[in-house]
């Protein structure tokens, strides 16, 4: 499978700079809103602008898909059928990311990527659908190398289309009983670590549905081999269509200049392989928040990503990055608001 690398452009060294100088002048001691610093000077960079201009347009995208692996080796909690419940749920605006999203003023948006059924829904939930289901990775590659690259381009094309009507900060969610498995796997084989290291408890499954997963993940990476060193192959042997999917949105997003916010392990996973596509896209990515998956946390590492939330979450959906999206508008509002140190009256 060819995989020639995308382009990505850098955010603008410039601004920061400038930024930072405008932050070491405010009227506070160096330092002394510590994060959001950090984070005022990111956004300056990504927008070329100082101060950052304020997010208007803040739009979630769910992708939702299904995994051969969830319906035959018992690694969930709860069974196949929830993900296509779950999609309608989405539509009606009463998930959780739904509910947390409205708070943030941002929009949701979810789509059938992989979903095991024919779901009746608008068109423009369905057209970018790949395939019911995917393999069960243990015993069989979860796409083929065909469905992967179009996955891929789905992701990509879907960046497109919400850039394209005004978004201007992006957040991928996901929905798939199964999910943290293929996560897993993935982060697993994309960094060399061992099944035992990246597999948590998911859904809440048990000690004994714990140790069903890690068996699961150990069958899946002796069963891909050395296939990680490529990152469609990667994505055909242990992957899915939605975290193809996931990835092409995180690419374009990078290589169309609009910020990201990942969400939990499955985004996470995700990105690592995007950023082999992509070499530099991490640069326009931030970590939404610390999921409960030490897969999540392996990744982030890697990435070079600090979360800016942690509060135990493990819902997925895109919930965890959506509650972030108020920090980002305190570190632009830092930048845009507080006085100088040299307009201070000290008579």
């Amino acid at each position: 499978m060819s995989e020639q690398r995308i382009p990505i452009p850098e955010p603008s060294e410039r601004a920061r700079q400038e930024a930072q100088r405008r932050l070491d002048g405010l009227v506070k001691p160096l330092g002394a809103l510590g994060r959001l610093e950090e984070l005022a000077a990111w956004l300056s960079a990504a927008q070329d602008s100082v101060p950052p201009r304020e997010f208007g347009d803040v739009r979630v995208v769910v992708f939702a898909g299904d995994h051969g692996v969830a319906e035959r080796a018992a690694v969930s909690a709860y069974p196949r059928e929830i993900t296509a419940a779950m999609v309608r749920v989405f539509r009606s605006g009463g998930s959780g990311v739904g509910v947390l999203a409205a708070q943030a003023g941002a929009r949701v948006r979810v789509l059938d990527i992989a979903v095991d059924g024919e779901l009746d829904l608008p068109a423009e939930v369905v057209r970018h659908k790949i395939r019911r289901g995917s393999g069960s990775i243990d015993i069989a590659d979860a796409l083929t190398a065909e469905e992967a690259e179009r996955a891929f381009a789905a992701g990509r094309a879907v960046a497109d289309e919400e850039i394209d009507s005004g978004a201007d900060l992006l957040i991928p969610g996901d929905m798939g009983i199964g999910n943290t498995t293929v996560a897993a796997a993935l982060v697993a084989a994309a960094l060399g670590l061992p099944a035992e290291d990246v597999v948590g408890s998911g859904t809440g499954v048990d000690d004994a549905g714990r140790a069903r997963k890690v068996e699961v993940v150990r069958a899946a990476l002796e069963r891909a081999g050395h296939r990680a060193a490529a990152p469609l192959d990667l994505l055909t042997a242990l992957g899915s269509a939605c975290a193809a999917a996931t990835a092409g949105f995180l690419v374009q997003a990078a290589a169309r200049r609009v910020p990201v916010l990942l969400d939990g392990v499955f985004s996470g996973a995700a990105a690592l392989v995007a950023r082999e596509l992509a070499p530099g896209a991490e640069r326009w990515w931030l970590a939404g928040h610390r999921s409960t998956e030490p897969a999540q946390s392996f990744a982030l590492k890697a990435l070079g990503l600090e979360p800016i939330l942690d509060l135990g979450l493990r819902l997925g959906e895109g919930s965890g990055a959506v509650q972030a999206v108020a920090v980002l508008r305190s570190a632009r509002a830092v930048l845009a608001e507080m006085s100088s140190l040299a307009d201070l009256d000290l008579s």
